[in-house]
């Protein structure tokens, strides 16, 4: 009796040690989705760390609502270096994905509406954009929740120029 329970023991640590592997592998995690699929979290191309659990956060107008404005400049060497500018706002990478804190947090980058990164400073390096794609920049609270004032979200639009330096 003593091996048939040490035997099924044995079975039940390496079944749950298994299950385990292959749960991970595919990206499910005990927050009840799968975080290997991008729909959940309104990005793509491998932007799986990019959450959005939670309901926009709501500001009100005045000198001390957030603003952001952007800026493309050519890379002498290759790609483009975006710059970002808030206002009322700074970037706070050690709280993301932890409970917002008034007037800090991260910004969300797009290309052509498709989330290319999240970004925790001023300045970025995007290897390629082609003419005429949309560049969007919005500010996020650290739990990812878009900022709003208004009910405007809190974001910068350009389009790339053709040749030559945008901004």
């Amino acid at each position: 009796m003593s091996r048939s329970l040490a035997l099924f023991a044995i079975g039940l640590v390496f079944g749950g040690g298994a299950g385990f592997v292959i749960a991970a592998g595919n990206g499910v995690t005990f927050e009840g989705h799968d975080h290997g699929d991008p729909a959940h979290h309104g990005g793509g191309h491998g932007e799986m760390a990019a959450h959005d659990h939670s309901q926009a956060v709501s500001l009100a107008a005045g000198p001390d609502a957030p603003s952001v404005a952007i800026q493309l400049h050519e890379d002498p060497m290759a790609g483009w270096n975006l710059q970002v500018t808030p206002q009322n706002f700074r970037f706070a990478p050690q709280h993301a994905s932890a409970a917002d804190v008034e007037g800090e947090g991260h910004a969300h980058v797009y290309v052509n509406g498709e989330k290319l990164a999240r970004l925790y400073a001023n300045w970025m390096h995007i290897p390629a954009l082609p003419e005429g794609a949309e560049v969007k920049v919005s500010l996020n609270a650290n739990s990812h929740s878009a900022l709003l004032v208004e009910g405007q979200p809190v974001e910068a639009k350009l389009t790339v120029p053709a040749g030559g330096e945008g901004s």
